[in-house]
């Protein structure tokens, strides 16, 4: 995964903004975008959050003093500088080939070297768990030197991953006890035993009084520690205040943030942010919510910026769809309800699945109310794909649609069928509406339904649109996956075209009032 110098900037400011204190920025001089980072860094403000710089003990052989790296890191604009540094004989021997004195003095030596530039310093016991269960004095011994040379914290980092929950509280428990009040301990775990979140909370049960983890986890190999996880165990489970006055309701924003920035999709089932984290698709779970949310909910979503899901599928109840209908502004009655449960369960017999394609069930409510105006009435609609002996792809697609008791027909090439037929259809509905125009495709997704069919197999596709404010999903179901493409990007549109008012009042039941609007 990659950033932009300018791209790690706008992360910091939002890392600032949730209330983060320490934000390690890399060495300064490693790579031309690490120094063009560090150049902007310099030139910004922020509010809580301070920039740290990395960077590793000096070289064998040569002065703390006159070390080219740890003059960098002197010489930078960043207050603090962690130091890594070799804590494993293991790695003495086989790695860096340097005698474990010389390693103390190196530990010792850099440290002090920062300290009397003005850092405040930080130093990663690498390999700590490792080093400790090989040779627990000279591990200890590694961290006294960088409390000699005056490091304001010792981490100690799980950096193979291969520690569980029970060998990291105890380690680190000793460790604190054998440190006193000469230096604190901190805690930097990986992921690779699924364990970092878990073993970073057992860190801090044993007096750990820094954590240091990436957002939703991102990191080498399986990961590191995932930040969000820790956050919000540690604020809402163990009572620690992390972040500072009302930021924490920040933190969904900031996760899913620093994914679309990566260009990656927010994973739905990340704890305390994902979509799924408190979404109920059981009739028996959301009659539970309804009547008392902690009886299937472990904390109020809104405090982590978070919201209650409740997913229309097979499984769903009337409440579940007087609920959805109420947020679209929608009146129902119970024998309305019951037949778009009906209507559900068939067409996810058939291969929809609405989780995910909330634009298409409001779609459904609206036409099971009666209310429903299509945008067009549909004539024909065909695609031509072309490859010349070059390798060159074109594709063409004409339309042939009613509206007004019109008849238009517009054709529109695209990079692809599905591109050339969004052309198409545009050209005709921003004549009537011209606010569709901005309406931009975010997300398509293609999974074939019944595999042993090969390329035959009847196909499902999202789409997921915006406008700028709102973002949905809508869903076609065909065996060419060119028609379910047509079917979920149609009411795509239709989505966005559809009337809303305010959602109407509930009763005293928890049912909606009769002032809500019907379709």
């Amino acid at each position: 995964m990659s950033l932009t110098a300018r791209e790690k900037v706008r992360v910091a400011h939002r890392l600032d903004e949730l209330g983060i204190d320490l934000i390690e920025a890399g060495f300064p001089a490693s790579n031309p975008k690490e120094l063009e980072l560090f150049g902007l860094l310099a030139q910004e403000r922020f509010e809580h959050a301070q920039i740290v710089a990395f960077g590793m003990t000096r070289r064998r052989g040569v002065a703390a003093q006159d070390d080219e790296n740890l003059r960098i890191l002197a010489e930078c604009f960043a207050p603090v500088c962690t130091l890594v540094g070799k804590t494993w004989d293991l790695h003495l021997e086989k790695v860096v080939k340097v005698g474990r004195e010389e390693n103390l003095a190196m530990i010792e030596e850099s440290v002090a070297f920062l300290v009397g530039c003005g850092k405040r310093v930080i130093y990663d016991a690498e390999h700590f768990f490792d080093a400790w269960r090989a040779n627990e004095e000279y591990a200890l011994e590694c961290l006294r030197a960088a409390a000699r040379g005056g490091a304001e914290r010792v981490v100690l980092c799980d950096t193979n991953g291969s520690s569980l929950p029970h060998q990291v509280g105890t380690a680190v428990g000793e460790v604190v006890a054998a440190l006193g009040r000469d230096v604190a301990v901190g805690i930097h775990c990986h992921n690779d035993l699924e364990c970092g979140v878990a073993n970073t909370l057992a860190a801090v049960l044993n007096g750990a009084t820094q954590v240091q983890g990436t957002m939703n986890g991102i990191g080498e190999r399986t990961g590191n520690a995932n930040l969000v996880s820790i956050i919000g165990n540690l604020q809402f489970k163990l009572g620690y205040d992390v972040l500072p006055g009302d930021r924490i309701e920040k933190l969904t924003a900031t996760a899913h943030f620093v994914d679309e920035l990566l260009n990656l999709a927010p994973d739905p089932n990340q704890p305390f942010v994902g979509r799924n984290a408190f979404a109920h698709k059981g009739g028996l779970h959301v009659a539970g919510v309804r009547a008392d949310a902690s009886t299937f909910e472990h904390m109020e979503p809104e405090l982590v910026g978070n919201e209650r899901q409740l997913i229309v599928s097979e499984l769903a109840g009337r409440h579940t769809v007087s609920e959805k209908a109420a947020a679209a502004g929608l009146e129902i009655d119970d024998a309305t309800a019951q037949r778009v449960i009906d209507r559900v369960k068939e067409l996810e017999a058939d291969g929809y699945q609405f989780e995910a394609a909330d634009g298409s069930f409001e779609l459904l409510l609206r036409k099971e109310l009666g209310g429903h105006e299509p945008l067009f009435v549909l004539e024909s609609w065909r695609t031509i794909v072309d490859q010349n002996a070059q390798g060159h792809v074109e594709c063409e697609a004409t339309i042939k649609i009613w509206v007004g008791g019109e008849r238009y027909v517009r054709s529109a090439e695209g990079n692809g069928p599905v591109n050339a037929l969004d052309a198409a259809l545009r050209s005709v509905v921003a004549e009537f509406h011209p606010h569709l125009r901005d309406i931009e495709l975010t997300d398509y997704k293609v999974r074939l339904l019944d595999q042993h069919h090969g390329t035959g197999a009847t196909t499902r596709v999202l789409v997921q649109s915006t406008d700028g404010r709102r973002t949905w999903g809508t869903i076609g179901v065909a065996q060419n996956v060119i028609a379910a493409s047509w079917q979920a990007l149609v009411e795509s549109f239709e989505y966005a075209e559809a009337p809303r008012e305010p959602a109407p009042a509930a009763d005293a039941d928890g049912d909606p009032a009769t002032t809500g609007r019907r379709a």
